[in-house]
């Protein structure tokens, strides 16, 4: 079982530390405490909850954006199959999809709940501003 602490899981969700510990006071997140005394939420119950509560992001065109192509996020779910595998990722607003072996997963031991990082590599990246803001 993956344990995430308090400054960990508010990192991955894009909030501050106090607002996750209120979420976990006032019992929308379960957590525990690990062998040091510290309150700890379980991997797999903030990948659920970080879907869960996933706010799409504001019109990129209200302001200037560039999107960065490295994405740190949770395991929300793995699909595998003898050869093959999907893994998604939600990555603060944005949810992400990666085929690969399912040899990989097993040698990453990716699993809801697991921390990981998606890099994309992509030969064409559009950036986009509203009219007059150049």
């Amino acid at each position: 079982m993956t344990t995430i602490r308090i400054r960990e899981a508010a990192g991955l969700l894009g909030v501050s530390d106090d607002t996750v510990r209120r979420w976990i006071d006032s019992g929308a997140l379960p957590a525990s405490k690990d062998d040091s005394g510290r309150k700890v939420v379980d991997g797999k119950v903030l990948a659920e909850f970080a879907v869960d509560h996933a706010t799409s992001p504001p019109d990129p065109l209200g302001s200037g954006s560039s999107a960065r192509n490295r994405f740190v996020g949770l395991v929300t779910k793995v699909t595998t199959d003898t050869v093959m595998a999907e893994v998604q990722m939600q990555c603060g607003p944005f949810t992400v999809v990666s085929l690969m072996s399912s040899a990989s997963v097993r040698s990453l031991g990716l699993e809801p709940g697991s921390i990981a990082v998606a890099m994309v590599k992509a030969t064409t990246v559009i950036v986009e501003t509203p009219e007059g803001t150049s």
